[in-house]
């Protein structure tokens, strides 16, 4: 007698396939509703919340150009030539529009930088300029720190060298003073030379003489050698066509008697002549015309923009 075929018990309730089908169901809503909704956004909205994000994650505010060498913190990966241009596009203003956009082809895009964001302007060379009020505070504050560093590091030398030139005895050859730059030495012309001629005077090398020995202990800093002169015109058929020919050649005449008579190295010596458009007195009166004619001798500190 034949064995009937069993039949296959019916289990009560959906297949177990239609769970998954409908979870893919529901994954490809949620996609194309997010699409949908990515294709209308609110540019005001979209900036605030990623300026919140900037913020938040401490990225550059208003948008950096750049974050540095390197790799991204987080996922390791390396950075990507375009990525100054996306964080440009986080919190820009309507003004700083900008030529590299993202996508010119992108309305979205467009809308966002033409739309979004209260700060940034664009400079002369038309880059963006987005340092926030803050930003701009805190270079004013570290501009004003360095000058003040600049001007302690020129009073201490001041000091320094006005001692030495105290034990030198030549307080009343040398007039000292110092800016947030430079110690400034002043001696005056009729010291050094004689009317329209550029030879040093033969008493004059005892002062350049102890002067020289000074600045030798400041041989590593630049120290610049001007000449000047008052504004009457050279006459006659003399050695020199005008001041300002004299005061480069009274300049040139000093840096080659340090050089001669001390070990300075040359390559951090500068000398120029600067003729009669850098006066310190009235040139109408004789005694204003004698401070005029000069030679000063600026020696640069540690701190200073020639270091």
């Amino acid at each position: 007698m034949a064995k009937k075929k069993a039949v296959d018990e019916v289990k009560p309730g959906a297949p177990a396939w239609t769970a998954t089908f409908s979870d893919l169901m529901n994954l490809l809503l949620c996609f194309f509703v997010l699409l949908f909704s990515m294709s209308s956004v609110d540019a005001a909205k979209y900036e605030e919340v990623a300026k919140s994000f900037a913020e938040t994650f401490s990225v550059f505010q208003g948008g950096g150009n750049a974050i540095g060498d390197g790799v991204m913190v987080s996922n390791g990966v390396s950075q990507l030539n375009e990525l100054s241009q996306y964080f440009n596009s986080m919190g820009v203003s309507a003004s700083g529009k900008q030529d590299n956009e993202i996508d010119n082809n992108s309305e979205t895009v467009e809308e966002f930088t033409a739309d979004g964001g209260k700060e940034g302007e664009m400079d002369s060379e038309g880059t963006m300029s987005s340092l926030s009020e803050a930003e701009s505070k805190e270079v004013m504050e570290a501009k004003e720190e360095l000058t003040e560093a600049q001007l302690r590091a020129s009073e201490e030398l001041a000091e320094k060298i006005e001692e030495a030139i105290a034990e030198s005895s030549l307080g009343r050859e040398i007039d000292i003073d110092y800016t947030s730059q430079y110690v400034l030495l002043t001696m005056n012309g009729s010291l050094l030379f004689d009317s329209g001629s550029a030879t040093i005077k033969e008493d004059a090398y005892p002062v350049l003489n102890k002067l020289g020995q000074i600045l030798e202990r400041y041989a590593n800093d630049t120290i610049e050698i001007e000449g000047h002169t008052d504004n009457v015109p050279i006459s006659g058929r003399g050695q020199f066509a005008s001041n300002d020919e004299l005061s480069g050649a009274r300049a040139l005449s000093v840096f080659h008697y340090l050089l001669d008579n001390t070990f300075l190295n040359p390559s951090n010596i500068k000398h120029s002549g600067r003729g009669e458009y850098v006066p310190i007195a009235d040139n109408s009166t004789p005694e204003g015309r004698a401070k005029n004619r000069r030679v000063e001798i600026k020696i640069y500190n540690e701190l200073s923009d020639a270091s």
